[in-house]
């Protein structure tokens, strides 16, 4: 679509053109308030040469005299290309700002985000990979403070060919747009692209596309100009003397499509033709010359050095630099300046200067420039060719023979590589070269590959992999390149890492230490993949494999922890007593023994042994009271989990505050590092668990709702749905929201059936509170006893972690007396072994619900002195209101009350303490 002269705008786009206005004029007024932002979506949907681009350029010359206007088009060879997109919007921005001032728009992860943007190079190979989902975040908080900075002049960002952008930065937009609830964002992004596929099952770039659209202020769908359009736009150009007949004609053969109207107007033009009657038959000769078949004709009259110079750009695309022209096409600058003239005075490509003239006033060159130098962007770098339409670029492109477009893309990887362009930025080429057992080609696509993980661009770097296996590697690196395919997918798609991991393990090529590591990967993907028992399989049939020492251990500390992660087990205990009397003598003297006594302390916890001997056990796993060098929560050789582990069997040990420093620790840690995915909505997780045993629950309540707003961005059905949920359940039935607790139940199918893991803490045992609480008893003694059945046979008794007997006694007392007091018995011994004040306080008022009324006096007294001396107030503040309903006491009832506000719990209803001690009278 073009503008039309005479009208000063576009034809038939008023109300696209408001749309946009309005949208520039609401952005524009809130940041000049310096009130709410008022920013949000546009998207405009046509098919290919319906006038997007024009429309954008309008827009542009609307806002540009009061906004930071940036823009990006996306482009068909360009898909593979991780944050292409990103680049061109966010480049031109920053060069706005000093070193300093760049920096601090990053706030502190400039190492992280840097390498996407091209302003740093990638880290070093031995650099942990980028999390995607931490990279994606970062880049929508630095366009969030960009656009904070520009407040004056509110950005403003233009993307077209939205449906050719790269994944990754689609994923980034997406993630900046969902930044408000309210929709209202700081800067006004405008999208356009062609129409979606059809149906609900779309995936990637098209799904991505559809949320936005679905989140858009508006959504508009760009239609074929009318006849009488077509008619007043013939008049424009080819003269007020233009027929009806000639007209009409004209739209006949264009469908009133503005690309091929405006195009069929030119070539009448320059042939001359009169715009009359007899000349209407000409128009569709005419106009076959503008597509397919007919450009690439048209091309091809333009001579060798022009087709080649198109071809060429074809392949470069963005690269397509008069320097890296010249050397592709063999030909001088001066040639390539020659055969740009000629391809541009045919309408088929287009140069900077073109391109500007679109939006901006026509100026001459800018003060103390060279008018001889070769051109530039208004920020400095080199300019590119472009095709005039996108759809030139696709006839060119597919009118290549393939062996040309092969050797084409072969010498582009070629001259990028003597340029000094990286292998990502090469690897593009290197995909679509035919596979030839070229050793080299398989060396840049792994380089690639890494370059591509250190930016969060795991999908990128699985495609360079993938073609190399195809290349095929030598036989010394076919099994290295599975097992890095396996690693760069073991987030994304666990099912292909178990599929490459395994191949890679069947292969010779691997030396011990890649082994060992493709082993532990493999048993963590295949946990990912809810295969816990075949994990704990792998590491312990290559275990026997591996000679004693630290590799060994590592494998036994992985195999221990994944048969203790099974929510059914054979051998519970057996497996217990192996790993104590590995454990027995060690003194922690390297990470491998930490690993393993950590691993041992967690099942100490569960298995309800001292408290004491758990928290020496920990002691023991951490240097200075943390984790070891290697250990860290972002160390990839071991895992997250074994500080997890540690910090989880303190917190159930009466020792929330050690575990807090470890799990304050992990935030950090996740967020300088990027990891903004389930390991920060799971450290977010675990700082809940502390809260909630050390009684705040509305601290608790608030990191487990952040820790499920932050999974539900990963996905659905992950582990840390599972351990949230349970924890929200627990936390917000303590508070006495019983219904806010079924609904998160509901939400995130918190029951039956069960994952294969085990839930923090035990699920089946948290269901049943639930139940009881909103007076379904039946269910509640039927799930209570299935938790029952499950653990005992495991050796596993923390009426902390899994207080089914407290529950299922409280439940039964009422109508069988007998076995809630056995139950309450069993209870209290399993807490005496444990030993910590919340263990026991919590089994003395069990007890003291089948006793009689002075000895539940005695009992909970006792409970309550053992609860206040422990850091569980909300327990204290429950036992402390048995204490006060028996004795009969209005200042106990108070000071219990006080207790239970202050904890944020509501103590409105409470479980009778016993039938025999509700019936003694108050004192």
């Amino acid at each position: 679509m073009v503008p039309d002269g005479s009208r000063g705008g576009l034809l038939e786009r008023d109300p696209e053109l408001a749309a946009a206005a309005h949208a520039v004029d609401e952005l524009v007024a809130g940041a000049a308030a310096d009130g709410p932002v008022r920013g949000g979506i546009l998207v405009y949907r046509g098919e290919a040469g319906i006038g997007k681009t024009t429309l954008l350029d309008a827009i542009h010359r609307t806002a540009r005299d009061r906004c930071t206007v940036l823009r990006a088009r996306g482009g068909e060879t360009l898909t593979s290309v991780p944050f292409h997109v990103t680049r061109q919007l966010l480049q031109p921005a920053l060069d706005r700002f000093d070193e300093e001032d760049v920096r601090l728009l990053f706030g502190g992860h400039f190492d992280l985000l840097a390498p996407a943007l091209g302003l740093a190079p990638p880290p070093p190979p031995s650099a942990a990979p980028a999390d995607p989902q931490g990279v994606r975040d970062g880049l929508a908080k630095l366009l969030g403070r960009l656009a904070d900075r520009l407040r004056d002049r509110p950005p403003v960002l233009l993307v077209d060919d939205a449906h050719w952008a790269d994944a990754e930065s689609l994923a980034w937009l997406d993630a900046f747009t969902r930044l408000r609830q309210d929709r209202r964002l700081p800067a006004l992004v405008v999208l356009a692209h062609r129409p979606l596929p059809e149906g609900p099952q779309r995936t990637g770039v098209p799904a991505v596309l559809a949320a936005l659209a679905d989140r858009a202020v508006v959504t508009l769908g760009l239609h074929a100009l009318t006849p009488d359009a077509t008619a007043a736009l013939a008049r424009d150009t080819l003269g007020g003397h233009a027929d009806e007949p000639f007209c009409r004609e004209l739209w006949s053969v264009t469908s009133g499509n503005p690309y091929e109207t405006v195009e069929l107007l030119a070539k009448a033009r320059d042939r001359m033709l009169e715009p009359v009657a007899t000349s209407a038959s000409l128009l569709r000769g005419l106009g076959a010359e503008a597509r397919g078949g007919g450009l690439v004709a048209r091309l091809e009259e333009l001579g060798v050095g022009p087709t080649r110079l198109a071809w060429t750009i074809a392949v470069l695309g963005a690269d397509s630099t008069p320097d890296l022209l010249a050397l592709l096409t063999g030909t001088s600058g001066a040639q390539v300046a020659e055969h740009t003239e000629l391809l541009r005075q045919a309408r088929i490509v287009t140069t900077e200067a073109d391109r500007r003239a679109q939006t901006e006033p026509a100026t001459g060159p800018a003060p103390g420039t060279d008018p001889a130098a070769p051109p530039t962007t208004p920020t400095g770098r080199a300019a590119h060719l472009e095709f005039a339409h996108p759809l030139i670029a696709s006839a060119v492109y597919g009118a290549m023979s393939p062996a040309a477009r092969t050797a084409m893309h072969g010498r582009a990887a070629w001259a990028l590589t003597e340029a000094g362009h990286g292998p990502a930025a090469v690897s593009r080429h290197l995909l679509e070269v035919h596979p030839d057992e070229d050793e080299d080609v398989v060396d840049q696509l792994r380089a690639a590959a890494v370059e591509h993980l250190a930016v969060g661009a795991p999908d990128a770097a699985r495609r360079c992999l993938e073609r190399a296996l195809a290349e095929p590697p030598g036989p010394d690196s076919y099994a290295r390149v599975l097992y890095e395919l396996g690693c760069a997918s073991l987030l994304t798609a666990p099912a292909a890492t178990v599929r490459h991991l395994s191949s890679a393990l069947d292969l010779p090529g691997l030396d011990d230490g890649l082994r060992i590591d493709a082993t532990y990967r493999l048993a963590q993907a295949l946990a990912h993949n809810n295969q816990l028992r075949d994990a704990a399989r792998v590491l312990a049939a290559e275990a026997v494999r591996t000679p004693p020492g630290t590799d060994r251990r590592r494998l036994q500390a992985a195999n221990f922890m994944y048969e203790g992660f099974q929510a059914v087990e054979e051998d519970g205990p057996g497996r217990s007593r192996r790993l104590a009397d590995l454990t027995a003598h060690f003194t922690g003297a390297d990470n491998s023994e930490r690993a393993l006594l950590t691993v041992r302390g967690f099942d100490a916890m569960m298995r309800g042994e001292p408290a004491d001997e758990v928290v020496r056990l920990c002691d023991l796993a951490l240097v200075d009271g943390i984790p070891a060098r290697g250990l860290g929560w972002t160390d990839a050789t071991w895992g997250f989990e074994i500080p997890a582990l540690t910090g989880i069997a303190y917190a159930f040990s009466d020792r929330p505050d050690q575990a807090g420093i470890l799990f304050t620790e992990a935030v950090r840690a996740f967020e300088i590092s990027g990891w903004s995915g389930a390991h920060l909505a799971f450290a977010h997780t675990l700082l809940g668990l502390v809260h909630r045993r050390r009684g705040n629950l509305p601290r608790a309540q608030h990191y487990l709702e952040e820790g499920l707003r932050l999974a539900d961005r990963v996905g659905n059905g992950l582990p840390v749905h599972w351990d949230t949920a349970c924890l929200l359940v627990d936390t917000l039935v303590a508070r006495g929201r019983t219904a806010e607790a079924r609904s998160v139940a509901d939400q995130y199918s918190f029951g039956p059936p069960w994952p294969d893991a085990i839930v923090l803490p035990d699920g089946p045992s948290i269901l049943g509170r639930l139940l009881l609480a909103e007076g379904r008893v039946e269910e509640a003694v039927a799930t209570l006893e299935a938790a029952a059945e499950a653990l005992v046979g495991r050796g596993r008794h923390h009426i902390v972690w899994a207080p089914w007997p407290l529950d299922l006694a409280r439940a039964l007392a009422p109508t069988d007396p007998d076995r809630a007091a056995a139950l309450a018995a069993e209870a209290r011994v399993h807490a005496e072994r444990i030993g910590t004040p919340t263990a026991l306080g919590e089994a003395l008022r069990c007890a003291a619900l089948v006793a009689d009324p002075p000895e539940s006096r005695r009992l909970l007294t006792e409970a309550v002195a053992h609860l206040a001396a422990s850091p569980s107030r909300y327990e204290e503040a429950r036992a402390r209101l048995d204490l006060a309903r028996v004795t009969g006491s209005p200042e106990a009832l108070a000071e219990a009350t006080a207790l239970a506000t202050t904890c944020g719990a509501s103590l409105v209803t409470s479980d009778a303490v016993t039938a025999r001690a509700s019936s003694h009278p108050p004192e």
